[in-house]
């Protein structure tokens, strides 16, 4: 049977890491701003103590992603405006329409490590040169950047990604994910589940670079598994939101079930279908 106590244990969760999904999917439709103690609970759920809870906020209280206000008693961490637009940015890749690439762009960057390029989802081309779909980013500081419409290479253009550890990701996404039943679960676990749901889709579509489809590989599993997040997180949602309203709290008292853009995310998620 899929609980949230066994895929947790399968995620082997760091708790800086979820303290971060549990932001950018309660916090961030919800004014950015919650109460140390909701945090606390709701990483207990997941296995993740008070202790290591802490440690973690001051972690990312020192990478600059979130800020600490005391009032009274009680301590309540917000979204640095900082981090903000990242926050946004995948946000944007959970939730949003996917938008079709418009050629490429080819980057040469003399400071740009191997490592940095492939968290920012480029494919190392060799040397100081990399390249990706061509979606409107903006450029690296200091990067000379080309715009190609086609792009022929002595290999395929897909090998500058490695595209099997991708799949091997959306894969065991699947597993973790495509037995559960969301209609057994109570409204405490649906929200622990969603939690760990974004958390496992997370951690693989922010590392794809979502190339065109003549690209990609036979037996591309990306789209199965956009499906199965979609209609899981539809599924859990009215739960869930019934937690969030009657255990989760702000700096004005328990948050909301719903707003404007939990409505723009749940009918982001609905329009793929």
């Amino acid at each position: 049977m899929t609980t949230p106590t066994t895929i947790a244990s399968a995620l082997r969760l760091n708790a800086a890491a979820f303290i971060v999904t549990i932001y950018g999917d309660i916090a961030v439709p919800r004014a950015g701003v919650l109460w140390t103690g909701s945090l606390i609970a709701l990483c207990e759920r997941v296995g993740i103590n008070e202790s290591l809870v802490r440690t973690a906020i001051s972690r990312l209280v020192a990478a600059r992603q979130l800020a600490g206000d005391r009032i009274g008693k009680r301590s309540f961490y917000r979204l640095e405006s900082s981090a903000y637009a990242s926050f946004m940015a995948a946000a944007d890749l959970l939730y949003g329409p996917d938008r079709p690439a418009k050629g490429w762009q080819i980057l040469y960057d003399a400071e740009l490590k191997p490592e940095d390029a492939r968290r920012q989802r480029m494919g190392h081309m060799g040397g100081q040169v990399f390249i990706r779909p061509d979606r409107g980013q903006p450029f690296p500081e200091g990067a000379l950047v080309f715009r190609a419409q086609a792009v022929t290479s002595a290999v395929p253009v897909s090998d500058f990604w490695d595209l099997t550890a991708l799949s091997e990701g959306y894969a065991e996404f699947m597993r973790l994910f495509a037995g559960l039943d969301p209609s057994t679960l109570g409204d405490a676990d649906a929200m622990t589940m969603r939690l760990l749901l974004v958390h496992a889709y997370r951690f693989v579509v922010l590392r794809d670079p979502r190339l065109p489809p003549e690209h990609l590989p036979p037996g591309w599993n990306a789209a199965e598994s956009r499906a199965l997040f979609r209609r899981t997180y539809e599924a859990l949602t009215p739960g869930a939101h019934r937690h969030i309203a009657a255990c989760c709290e702000g700096v004005d008292g328990l948050l909301p079930a719903e707003t404007e853009a939990t409505q723009q995310r749940r009918a982001g998620l609905l329009h793929q279908s």
